[in-house]
């Protein structure tokens, strides 16, 4: 049966369809906004997968080029890979709903959303997370919690509910936020240095949102939800293999997370004392369910620890940064760097600089084309001190790497300021706890060590937060990972000194309110100006050149009706320029030319040609050209790339020239002076209006010798026409086709 659910979001109509198409998955949905539609259908298997010890779910975005009116790129002319934008919005679908399912649910859950349509108004991102909400809820997978998902825009310093492209284009925070009406599960933000205050405003708003889109989900499972399965509860054997582990385990565990030690060392320990627990009791239960107790208290120890005696595992207090240590210039060859330390994370940030031509050519929905600036964030095995799959990029490395790019980027000047293509690497040397803050740190570091005009130094920090039963929590500074792995929120926070430029906040609990999220951003400004005075005692600003191993840049404009004669026919200009001054140019439909080259002589040179090419050429003018033609009027010279002029043959000396040759030969490099401009573009030049005393004589001494040819030549031709008279009978007898000496004397020219 064909239902709907309809209700008005920010102005434009918000429709929830279930019952028209994916009849066979558990729950299904289509969500509508504008023009913009998603699908999402979810599926889980009844059967627990066995010796499974974790909530098995999978969630996947497919954006369908079909859906924006395209073909997919590529030999095969369909979709493949992931874009970076769907893994991303993967991301933002899991992290919210990922809390909400029942403890001990391990069932393998599947999360599809389809994008089927796209208006190029309204991202698709928010549909998914509400779509796959709404999916989940009325299914029979043990899933009751619906939430919602918005977007809140700052513009003009007013907050707007789901901006469209064109308005995030123009706002100064562009924050999504899920959850329901009472708490938030899941933030995600970029801004341009937005004040803690005027977040929270933010924040509210959206709770505001989600609350209406939570309660029409609600009205959903009301009239059409299933009746969801039974989760079974712990069998008598199951109770007492963890009744038996706490009591083999006893206080151990604390013990090794009372005496502060580095990370390697105190895991050491605990996997020691967990091996020997289930060596122990392994002939009497489940490993599995030893190693899932032993989990959960060495989680409990951390968590008590915390919250009734402020201890941390390393002994820090509740806002203590572990120890800072930075450097610049550390790879030789690179066009910057920057290694940041923070306790045992540590980030190497490597710069590179390139023309706007090397900018990212983007394929998606959103109507941004090209991308400046570009981040990466890379995790080996070895910096966990593990061994593991290499060289694939997963999603948590996309999405680390998506958040410190966010969090850079309002520092990032314009291609007006700055015309290059930049692209940051971060690579992890080593990791414990929030190394995508500490990314934003090594990336500020080397782009000051790069000397790129940044407007201001970015640092990042992650806090934690532990919970009691007595609503009693604690704000952690500068999580690490027993902390991230114990905890229940990983609140990560970057800005300057004077706002907040991202922000990502998971959470493990069912949500979170107002007086924790507002005293955790407050906590992170203090430790945010910390890590920012660290920083400035390595480099305060930018340095005032640019590395010796960067590509040099010039950027000017063209008028838009030159743009054809810098580029020339076929691109031939554009490429003779390329060649000979050894540069890149690129230049694009609004007259910007970027000059790149690895000296700045060089790129000086080709300014100079482009500026020459587009100036307009006047009377007076005196340039050195190129003879390119001879004609017996006159001889045509280059005096810019694809730009002529004629020298007429009265034009080439002071006195009387029979033969253009006599003073001018192709590939002669001479000074001319324009004499006049036509109307149609047309160039007339002199020669002897530059000539001096001493170019006179020389021209004379050519014409001379040029004369000496001629008798030569006259010499030879009236012998030959002796002869031609001589034997003209048998020639004529023997010609064809009207063949005779005069035509032989002056073959037609195939030219003229």
């Amino acid at each position: 049966m064909l239902k709907k659910y309809e209700m008005n979001l920010a102005g434009r109509p918000l429709t929830i369809e279930n019952g028209r198409v994916a009849h066979q998955a558990n729950g299904a949905v289509t969500v509508q906004y504008g023009n913009t539609m998603v699908l999402a259908a979810v599926t889980a298997n009844k059967e627990v997968r066995e010796g499974a010890d974790f909530l098995p779910l999978t969630v996947d975005v497919v954006e369908k080029a079909y859906a924006a009116g395209k073909l997919p790129g590529g030999f095969f002319k369909r979709e493949g890979r992931p874009s970076t934008e769907g893994i991303l919005a993967c991301r933002l679908v899991d992290r919210p709903l990922r809390p909400l399912f029942p403890k001990n649910f391990y069932n393998e859950v599947q999360v599809i959303v389809t994008v089927l349509s796209s208006d190029g108004e309204n991202p698709h991102p928010i549909l998914d997370i509400i779509a796959s909400s709404a999916a989940l809820t009325i299914s029979d997978i043990p899933f009751e919690d619906p939430i919602g998902a918005t977007v809140i825009g700052l513009i003009e310093g007013e907050l707007v509910v789901n901006p469209t492209y064109e308005e995030l284009g123009k706002s100064d925070l562009e924050l999504t936020v899920a959850g329901n009406g009472n708490s938030t599960m899941m933030v995600e933000a970029g801004a341009k240095f937005v004040s803690e205050e005027i977040m929270l405003q933010a924040l509210g708003l959206a709770q505001e949102v989600n609350g209406e889109i939570s309660e029409l989900i609600s009205d959903m499972r009301k009239e059409i939800g299933n009746k969801k399965w039974d989760i079974p509860d712990l069998t008598k054997q199951q109770k007492d293999a963890k009744k038996a582990t706490i009591e083999a385990v006893g206080e151990q565990i604390k013990d090794v997370l009372y005496n502060p030690k580095n990370k390697q060392s105190r895991n050491d320990q605990i996997k020691e004392i967990m091996k020997t627990v289930i060596d122990d009791l392994s002939d009497q239960y489940d490993p599995i369910l030893i190693k899932d107790t032993l989990y959960d208290v060495e989680k409990k120890t951390v968590r008590e620890a915390i919250l009734k005696d402020s201890h941390r595992p390393d002994g820090r207090s509740l806002t203590e940064i572990r120890s800072l240590v930075s450097e610049i210039g550390y790879l030789p060859m690179v066009h910057g760097s920057g290694l940041f330390t923070r306790g045992e994370t540590q980030i190497l940030g490597v710069l590179t600089l390139a023309s706007s031509g090397e900018a990212q050519k983007l394929d998606s929905y959103s109507p941004e084309t090209n991308k400046f600036f570009i981040h990466h964030y890379n995790f080996p095995p070895y910096s966990a001190g593990e061994t593991g799959r290499f060289g694939f990029t997963g999603r948590r490395e996309i999405g680390h790497g998506a958040l410190a790019e966010r969090a850079l980027y309002p520092v990032i000047p314009s291609q007006d300021e700055f015309p290059y293509t930049i692209r940051l690497v971060s690579e992890t040397m080593s990791s414990n706890g929030s190394t995508s803050m500490a990314s934003v740190c090594a990336g500020t570091l080397a782009l000051m060590d790069g000397g790129v005009p940044i407007k201001h130094p970015v640092a990042g920090i992650a806090m934690g937060l532990i919970t009691g039963d007595d609503e009693e929590y604690a704000i952690l500074t500068d999580i690490q990972g027993a902390e991230d792995h114990s905890g229940d929120m990983d609140f990560k926070v970057a800005g300057t000194k004077d706002g907040i430029t991202a922000l990502q906040m998971d959470i493990k609990v069912k949500g979170i309110n107002f007086e924790i999220m507002k005293n955790a951003l407050e906590q992170a400004r203090v430790a945010r100006i910390e890590i920012l005075d660290h920083i400035s005692t390595v480099i305060s600003e930018p340095k005032s050149e640019l590395n010796k191993n960067a590509p040099r840049m010039i950027s000017l404009k063209v008028p838009v009706d030159k743009i054809g004669a810098v580029i020339g026919s076929g691109g031939s200009v554009i490429r003779g320029m390329i060649e000979e001054y050894g540069v890149t140019i690129d230049i694009d439909d609004e007259g910007t030319v970027v000059i790149g080259a690895t000296d700045s002589d060089s790129a000086t040179k080709a300014e100079k040609a482009i500026n020459d090419l587009t100036k307009d050429v006047e009377a007076g003018e005196i340039y050195n050209g190129k003879v390119v033609r001879i004609m017996q009027f006159g001889a045509f010279v280059q005096i810019l790339p694809g730009k002529d002029g004629l020298v007429h043959i009265s034009e080439l000396s002071n006195d009387r020239v029979d033969e253009v040759e006599s003073v001018v030969k192709i590939g002669d490099q001479i000074d001319v002076m324009v004499i006049n401009v036509d109307n149609m573009g047309k160039v007339d030049l002199s020669y002897r209006a530059v000539l001096d005393d001493e170019s006179l004589d020389k021209v004379k001494e050519r014409r001379e010798s040029g004369r000496r040819n001629d008798r030569n030549r006259n010499g030879r031709d009236r012998r030959r026409d002796n002869n031609d008279e001589r034997f003209r009978g048998n020639r004529n007898r023997r010609s064809v086709g009207g063949y005779d000496g005069e035509s032989r004397r002056n073959p037609p020219s195939s030219k003229y």
